[in-house]
């Protein structure tokens, strides 16, 4: 009787190692988050509620993604940080080497080769007042998660769908998306609304009603062989994914050009494709149910696609985990 017992708690094991094995196997491997030089347990990792970056949307980020073991324009990504928290008046408390080297060791501590990472800094713990003088010191916050993938591999081979938005980019003498503050009410009421109108993407116009930018994403079209994208002064971000494809562009010999893009420019263009760091490159194939182009990604964002695939895994354009 004792041996029947024995055997059937043995089974038993066995049959839930079998069930919840991977479930098991995934609470041992749980993410630890890095918090101002500390990692936590992902279910444990936690600020204070009065920390402004909660209260007021104050501090600055980075998104940044991990490809085979390259963290792609790693140090471009640490120099926009400390401009755009120059621009705040967001002391960062350590240097941007120190930066660089507790991301990696983020990456490294959740055995992670391919990636996103969010890179967060607040202006801190303080009080209920927004006067930032209460905030004593900034918060550091590091999150490395497996890569996302912001629209499948259908749609990218397909082109996406967008729809020109009522919110206006925030402008430039306003909190200008120059600055990748934690303000992201102005995107997130954008994507609101592509939502509702059921497109996979919204574009934003500046107040003077040209062409800025995707809510998340900066964006380009061709015209006769000519690649345009909108300018900074038109409140959108100055992507390290943007800089990078226009050099792909003008390494691949096509006229760059940045200067403004009306709405009707849109409409009118051989292609139109979104850059960024969760983006990548991806094309758009309708805007405001306008066919663009031959309604299919064309032949200079497919080569983009293509070269721009290559770029992040050379280890010459990142930093390697090691």
């Amino acid at each position: 009787m004792l041996f029947c017992c024995k055997k059937h708690k043995s089974a038993s094991k066995v049959a839930y190692s079998i069930l919840y094995g991977s479930d098991m196997k995934m609470a041992k491997q749980e993410l630890s988050i890095y918090i101002d030089g500390t990692f936590y347990p992902k279910s444990e990792a936690k600020v204070s509620v009065y920390d402004h970056g909660l209260l007021y949307g104050d501090g600055v980020f980075e998104g940044i993604k991990a490809y085979e073991g390259i963290v792609f324009k790693l140090k471009e990504h640490i120099d926009r940080l400390y401009t755009s928290a120059h621009s705040i008046m967001l002391n960062i408390p350590i240097s941007r080497k120190e930066m660089i080297q507790a991301v990696v060791d983020t990456l490294k501590k959740n055995k992670l080769k391919d990636s996103y990472i969010r890179l967060v800094v607040t202006r801190g713990t303080g009080d209920l007042g927004l006067d930032p003088r209460k905030c004593p010191k900034a918060t550091i916050i590091i999150i490395t998660e497996p890569a996302i993938v912001l629209h499948s591999k259908d749609k990218i081979e397909r082109g996406i769908t967008a729809m020109i938005t009522w919110v206006k980019r925030d402008p430039v003498d306003a909190t200008s998306h120059e600055v990748k503050s934690l303000n992201y009410l102005n995107s997130i009421l954008a994507k609101i609304e592509s939502n509702a109108g059921g497109v996979d993407e919204a574009i934003c116009l500046d107040k003077t009603g040209f062409v800025s930018e995707g809510v998340a994403e900066n964006i380009f079209i061709v015209k006769d062989g000519i690649v345009v994208t909108p300018p900074t002064s038109t409140g959108a971000l100055r992507g390290i994914t943007r800089t990078a494809v226009i050099k792909l562009v003008e390494k691949l010999g096509h006229p760059m050009i940045e200067r403004n893009v009306t709405p009707n420019e849109l409409f009118t263009a051989d292609e139109v494709f979104f850059t960024g760091t969760a983006a990548e490159v991806t094309p758009v194939r309708e805007i405001n149910k306008r066919m663009i182009g031959e309604g299919k990604p064309g032949p200079v964002t497919r080569r983009l696609v293509e070269e721009f695939h290559k770029l992040v895994r050379n280890p010459k354009e990142g930093t390697l985990i090691k």
